[in-house]
């Protein structure tokens, strides 16, 4: 396949899907190795930032997709008529930082690492598609294990997780502060949206 024709396809497949989708899936389509998929999508990413376009190519792991460039967000909203989704509170971010360093975790470990029950925050942010099951855990009960997704990537504004920041040992003196410092961090990636309100937990006793 002919480059140009190479990069008009990768954008028609992402235009037309909305939804990530892997570039090894691209490239079985088209017959291209996955590598060569990547660097073409890299080529059209820099060509949209350089001529100030309002699409935006990102790559979230090996997955692909075609979204709005995020300083046009505010014009999209009113054309559109749509709220600014609720900033993540502190828990919220607590329980993305564990999710995120420690993935693929249950329920149960969040609650041991936070020292509160996690259930509700949990379950807020899959509702909101940033963290998802993954599979269950071999041991009685077989609880369910959650990972961090595409969207949380993308919400982050990281292309794979190895953009973290460094994680301290928490075994030491200093490991919990350092981990709230992480959790800080996390905060101002996500800065672009609007507070909410506190979450509702309950603290053990």
């Amino acid at each position: 396949m002919e480059h140009e024709e190479l990069l008009s396809a990768i954008e028609a497949i992402l235009f037309a899907s909305g939804d990530p989708i892997a570039a090894s899936r691209i490239g079985q389509v088209l017959g291209e190795e996955t590598q060569t998929v990547v660097a073409a999508a890299k080529e059209l990413a820099e060509a949209y930032e350089e001529t100030k376009s309002g699409i935006r190519l990102v790559r979230m792991n090996d997955a692909l997709q075609l979204c709005s460039a995020p300083e046009y967000a505010v014009y999209i909203q009113r054309a559109l008529e749509q709220r600014r989704p609720p900033r993540l509170s502190q828990s919220a971010l607590e329980v993305l930082a564990v999710v995120a360093y420690f993935q693929p975790v249950t329920r149960a470990y969040i609650d041991q690492v936070r020292a509160v029950d996690s259930s509700y925050t949990v379950g807020t942010l899959v509702e909101r598609g940033l963290i998802e099951p993954c599979g269950r855990l071999e041991a009685p009960g077989r609880p369910t294990l959650y990972q961090t997704s595409a969207l949380f990537l993308r919400t982050m504004g990281m292309t794979t997780l190895e953009e973290l920041p460094v994680l301290p040992d928490l075994s030491s003196s200093e490991g919990a502060e350092k981990l709230q410092a992480a959790i800080a961090e996390l905060q101002d990636r996500g800065r672009q949206t609007e507070p909410s309100e506190p979450e509702p937990e309950q603290t053990e006793e």
